[in-house]
């Protein structure tokens, strides 16, 4: 790392901390492999109101607390707090976030030197960033990833999503349908560039299937899906266990295995285990919970078909994730999944909220026969190296432009 390399700020709410070590790993997997060419510090702030305490006492895993400031992998992650009442007036988070946040960057300013401010979803984040890089005079970079879709659906969101894109000297879409939002939003097509994420394949690779299975105490013959995700509405472990009877007439042996844990107030888990009990499905379903990324290889070995039937996605890394193990991917046409699971040999792409269609792909997709290492071959493909490369070129060429 050169000395003049320029110092890099990333400016995220969604970032792992010790009290949600989960939360925006795939942002943290981005930019650490940033940090080893690029000089940066992490800004993470978390909301607050003298109110939470009361929601706790119903909600106990609600704003759960973080420390001030931890040091991760090396590099320095600070959490500052701002204002935010919880249920109402969230067309204001981003300017409570960027109050909140002010203090910290000026230290940091004087501390570290940031030179630009590279943050993570366009609202509240970007919004928040742009008020603050207009503040330090830096450059602003923002990544768009495939949250903005709901936002700009309201007036009060879409006029702060808007001002934080036009404020910025780059927007970076995960996928191609962002950065296609990003123009239809008025971003100059000059401003705007496609950065999808990518795969660690050496964390995630193929393991024996037979003793993954007994891991998780399954038969060696029984067909296997898996989902690995927060269990909220939009990633759709529902609608896989509404169809999971018709699946088990086909695959009498079927087992489902979920990944993933709670998120907060948006939880479907008690929801999901009543659907699983209503449906008479205890014997085919299991929760394995949230597991650390360097685990997930052994669920996903043991399964025979990946399944996500998810409503909203930017670029999802877990498709990449499950095809570095040799699964074929299952999913649905939102967003920037056909953009991942791209060719008709790493699985199938369905329309969402078709049922029947969903049934006949995880039928087809558990008697078809895969080629596994071609799909690996693929998630090699889309390594980080090249993506690393390009957006250090573009933090670069950002700094240097101002």
């Amino acid at each position: 790392m050169e000395a003049s390399s320029p110092r890099i700020l990333v400016f995220s709410s969604l970032f792992p901390s010790p009290a949600d070590p989960n939360a925006g790993i795939f942002i943290r997997e981005r930019m650490f492999r940033v940090a080893k060419r690029l000089p940066i510090v992490v800004v993470s702030p978390k909301p607050w109101s003298p109110f939470d305490w009361l929601v706790r006492l119903f909600r106990p895993r609600f704003r759960p607390l973080t420390p001030g400031m931890e040091v991760q992998q090396g590099i320095s992650v600070y959490y500052p707090r701002f204002f935010s009442i919880p249920g109402v007036l969230k067309h204001w988070d981003s300017t409570f976030m960027a109050l909140g946040s002010y203090l910290t960057l000026k230290r940091l300013k004087k501390k570290f030197g940031f030179k630009l401010i590279d943050a993570h979803f366009g609202y509240p984040d970007g919004h928040a960033a742009s008020l603050l890089a207009r503040r330090f005079n830096v450059p602003l970079t923002i990544t768009l990833r495939g949250s903005e879709r709901t936002y700009v659906e309201m007036p009060q969101f879409r006029r702060r999503i808007v001002a934080g894109l036009q404020a910025a000297d780059k927007v970076i879409g995960v996928s191609g349908s962002l950065t296609k939002l990003a123009l239809d939003l008025g971003v100059q097509e000059d401003k705007t560039i496609s950065i999808g994420n990518a795969v660690d394949c050496q964390r995630f690779q193929p393991v024996d299937r037979a003793e993954a299975r007994r891991r998780y105490e399954l038969n060696e013959t029984d067909p296997v899906i898996i989902s690995v995700g927060w269990l909220i509405e939009r990633k759709g472990f529902h609608r896989v266990i509404e169809v999971m009877p018709e699946l088990i007439q086909r695959h009498p042996g079927l087992r489902y295995l979920i990944v993933g844990g709670a998120a907060g107030a948006d939880s479907m888990e008690t929801r999901l285990r009543q659907q699983v009990v209503a449906l008479g499905l205890q014997d085919h379903v299991k929760f394995l919970g949230p597991m650390k990324p360097d685990d997930l290889k052994w669920p996903l070995s043991a399964a025979n078909l990946f399944v996500l039937a998810t409503s909203r996605e930017g670029w999802a890394n877990v498709f990449l994730e499950a095809m570095a193990c040799g699964l074929p991917v299952i999913t649905t046409d939102v967003d920037g999944n056909a953009e991942v699971v791209c060719r008709a040999e790493l699985g199938q792409v369905v329309p969402f909220g078709k049922p029947d269609v969903l049934v006949s792909a995880v039928d087809l997709g558990l008697t078809r026969t895969w080629d596994t290492q071609a799909i690996r071959a693929y998630a090699e493909e889309n390594s980080w190296d090249n993506r690393v490369d390009t957006l250090c070129q573009v933090i670069e060429r950002s700094v240097s432009e101002r």
